[in-house]
């Protein structure tokens, strides 16, 4: 009972699969308070940089309005003063929601998160559910938002009392100052408190990065026999990789299977044939097919020379050619000894080949010599 509790306990960090089944269906890591923080510092910025811009434009387009001249009656064209006013006035706010927009995608984007997930869009049942509901309010997670709610309250309301403080006598002196000043002195001074207070959010918010990554990651930690399971999925289950083993060794003949495991090199097409051939320097006078075969044959040559550690190499067209043109036990036509040569020199600097990177080479079949799947020649 113990063996099988310690088995369920989830103690394993999850894997890239699970992370990446996780995003798929919405569960990404997310912060509110990233998002808001970005937000107030757009919105901040917009009216250091823009808000005298969009005053002046409302003013003037206030002033336009309520001015009335003899031209505007005699050629009334009320599209082009609309189109004209709009215009001056749609650009600044078009600003501030370029920036906004900017600050909605860079939350995601720098959290990782970033994209469309429609299955986070589908019904779910448990998101309906009383008990989860209260579950989420009285747990950790509810514990947690209560304890950054009071931290921004207290964070934020000390942050206000202090710029109030700061600023109460120039507040208190802008009654008697000319309206326009006192309207640029009160942007200047809302812009730099929204500054401050969005300083404020982000202290929060790196804060809340790091506790929402540790929520989701301890939310899909995995269990040692949930790895295993996957494990199973993705790289298959032993049983099924000894009974692939097993048709091996029951489809071809012993001499077969030692002839595969002789072989240099595995030429594959890449599930309908395969090819397996010998070359000894100084012994063979030229490359030998010791097995050939297609189907299931070919599936049973590659997983010999896989549990053989005989190199396998993809070439459709050599291997078709070979297939149809030589038999088990023979040489390879002479038309194909440039080719063969060719794969057969990478294969015994194989592995310095890979060491550096390289690719396997490029090959050339002679048009006499190629093939397609049902053995007829093509043109």
């Amino acid at each position: 009972m113990s063996g099988t509790t310690e088995k369920d306990q989830k103690t394993e960090q999850p894997t890239p699969k699970k992370l990446s089944d996780s995003a798929r269906e919405g569960d990404v890591l997310m912060s509110r308070e990233l998002a808001t923080a970005l937000m107030m510092l757009a919105a901040a910025g917009w009216i250091v940089a823009a808000g005298g811009w969009f005053v002046q434009s409302a003013g003037d387009l206030v002033r336009r309005g309520l001015t009335l001249t003899a031209s505007d009656v005699a050629d009334f064209a009320p599209a082009e003063a609309l189109m004209r006013n709009g215009t001056e006035i749609l650009l600044p706010l078009a600003s501030l929601f370029a920036l906004a927009l900017g600050a909605a995608v860079a939350g995601p984007a720098l959290l990782g998160s970033f994209g469309w997930r429609g299955k986070a869009l589908h019904f779910k049942g448990n998101r309906m559910n009383p008990l989860t509901g209260l579950k989420r309010m009285f747990g950790l997670q509810g514990a947690t938002e209560l304890g950054k709610a009071l931290a921004k309250v207290l964070l934020l309301g000390t942050i206000g009392y202090w710029l109030v403080d700061r600023n109460l006598p120039a507040i208190m002196t802008m009654a008697s100052t000319d309206l326009l000043a006192a309207v640029g002195l009160a942007g200047q001074a809302i812009g730099h408190a929204m500054l401050v207070l969005a300083g404020g959010l982000v202290v929060i918010a790196l804060i809340d990065v790091p506790v929402q990554w540790r929520q989701r990651n301890k939310r899909l930690m995995m269990s040692k026999q949930e790895i295993k399971e996957e494990m199973r999925q993705s790289d298959g289950a032993p049983e099924l990789k000894q009974a692939q083993r097993q048709r091996a060794h029951d489809i071809l003949s012993g001499s077969a299977r030692k002839a595969v495991s002789d072989a240099t090199v595995v030429l594959t097409n890449p599930t309908h044939f395969s090819v397996a051939l010998r070359y000894r320097p100084g012994v063979d006078a030229a490359p030998v097919v010791v097995a050939r075969g297609r189907g299931d044959v070919a599936l049973s040559i590659r997983e010999l020379a896989r549990g053989a550690n005989v190199p396998l190499l993809e070439y459709p067209q050599l291997t078709r050619a070979i297939y149809f043109t030589a038999r088990a036990g023979r040489v390879i036509p002479e038309e194909l000894f440039v080719a063969v040569a060719t794969v057969l020199a990478f294969v015994f600097q194989l592995e310095r080949m890979v060491a550096e990177g390289a690719a396997p080479p490029v090959i050339d079949v002679p048009p006499t010599h190629r093939f397609d799947p049902e053995g007829r020649r093509q043109a």
